[in-house]
C-alpha cells in the first residue's frame, strides 16, 4: 500500500483537502506538515505517544468512520511509519 497522493499530515496521514485542515505553529501560522487534529500552537496534541499507540488510535478512528478494522489496521501499519514524525523512532 502506497502513500495517498497530495499533501498529507506527517503525523496521522490525513490528506489536506482545505485550509482548515492544517494545524498551527506557535506563532499562529499554518503548519504545512501537520493537521489540526495532531498539531496546534506549535505542539503535538498527543506529545509522547508512540507509533504503536498512534496506530491503535487511528485504527479506532477508522472503524468509527465506517472502515473495516482489518483495512484500517493495514492502512495505518503501512502509512504511519513512512511519515516524518515517526522516522525518528
Amino acid at each position: 500500500m502506497e502513500l495517498p497522493q497530495g499533501p498529507l499530515c506527517q503525523s496521522c496521514g490525513m490528506p489536506f483537502k482545505k485550509d482548515d485542515d492544517f494545524g498551527t505553529k506557535e506563532d499562529g501560522s499554518k503548519s504545512k506538515e501537520y493537521c489540526f487534529h495532531c498539531f496546534q500552537n506549535g505542539r503535538f496534541l498527543d506529545e509522547g505517544v508512540s507509533l504503536q499507540e498512534k496506530t491503535e488510535k487511528n485504527v479506532k478512528f477508522g472503524v468509527q468512520m465506517g472502515m473495516p478494522e482489518d483495512m484500517a489496521r493495514r492502512m495505518c501499519e503501512n502509512i504511519l511509519p513512512k511519515l516524518k514524525r515517526w522516522q525518528k523512532e
